[in-house]
């Protein structure tokens, strides 16, 4: 049985759509995901309200990183109040600032640039230093399962 995709002759439209943004690789669930986020703002405050009024760039940073900490630190899979994953929540916010930005509604607030990048970038050397300097050590970590011994 042959590849029907590698043995297909060539079509034209073929050749155009493979320099096309292959929307078919973000995955389904994600997509469920981000509509969850969407229908609780939309359900909230209105369908695509930030294309009206505008956002602040700042309030929608603090939201994904209280959403991310609430799940990352505080166990929370999803709010107890509307039982939508913060996650869901998260990457609903960088798709309104996306959107925000794209339809020339975002208000940039941040603070003015630090060179952030080039630090996390120069401490890669300070990460590889110490986990070379202290890998003989095997301290108990501590998980949300319980502790477990490093092997």
């Amino acid at each position: 049985m042959s590849d029907t995709v590698s043995s297909k002759p060539t079509n034209p439209k073929d050749i155009i759509g493979t320099d096309k943004v292959p929307l078919n690789l973000v995955p389904g669930t994600t997509m469920a995901y981000l509509a969850l986020g969407h229908l609780e703002g939309h359900l909230k405050y209105g369908r695509s309200n930030w294309r009206e009024a505008g956002i602040r760039m700042s309030i929608y940073l603090d939201a994904l990183q209280r959403h991310v900490k609430k799940m990352e630190d505080g166990g929370e899979w999803e709010d107890p109040v509307t039982k939508v994953p913060h996650l869901a929540n998260a990457i609903t916010c960088l798709s309104i600032i996306i959107d925000a930005y794209e339809c020339d509604k975002l208000v940039d607030d941040r603070p003015k640039s630090a060179p952030t990048a080039s630090v996390i970038d120069r401490f890669s050397e300070k990460v590889k230093h110490l986990r070379n300097m202290f890998k003989d050590c095997k301290p108990v970590d501590y998980w949300f399962g319980g502790p477990k011994q490093r092997e």
